[in-house]
């Protein structure tokens, strides 16, 4: 899974996740991407669950494009704890995703294999997205 190799702090505050995103949100790499519509924080978890179904879906034909990386730590305390006793110990890594923002991005395969790879990636992650397509690239409707 996805982890950063070394953080300046071990431990990072909640924050909240406010506007749409400010870069990554136009195709740079393939001709088909998976675009966030709402804000929300995607685990390591969920983004190796999404790439496999990806990567299955196409049978390693194409070329597939992770375009966040999670480098927020999340902290939680053992059950039954009680309060105070300090902010508990990193336990998984998150990437904040704003919405507009491109999370995968395909090349290599056609408009109907791509459309079902990202139905199944979007099963797996915990917010609504929407495939966007570049200009100039043929649907299954042409």
């Amino acid at each position: 899974m996805l982890s950063p190799k070394r953080t300046k702090f071990r431990k990072a505050f909640k924050g909240r996740i406010h506007g749409n995103a400010k870069g990554g949100t136009a195709l740079n790499f393939g001709a088909f991407g998976l675009k966030a519509m709402e804000p929300e924080r995607v685990t390591a978890r969920q983004i190796e669950a999404a790439r496999r179904a990806i990567s299955r879906h196409i049978k390693r034909q194409g070329r597939l494009w992770i375009r966040i990386f999670p480098d927020l730590p999340v902290s939680t305390k053992p059950a039954e704890v009680r309060m105070g006793s300090g902010k508990g110990s990193p336990e998984f890594w998150v990437a904040r995703v704003k919405p507009g923002r491109i999370m995968f991005e395909l090349d290599g395969v056609p408009h109907d294999v791509a459309a079902g790879a990202f139905e199944r990636a979007a099963a797996k992650l915990p917010i609504k997205v929407k495939m966007v397509v570049r200009l100039g690239e043929p649907t299954s409707q042409d």
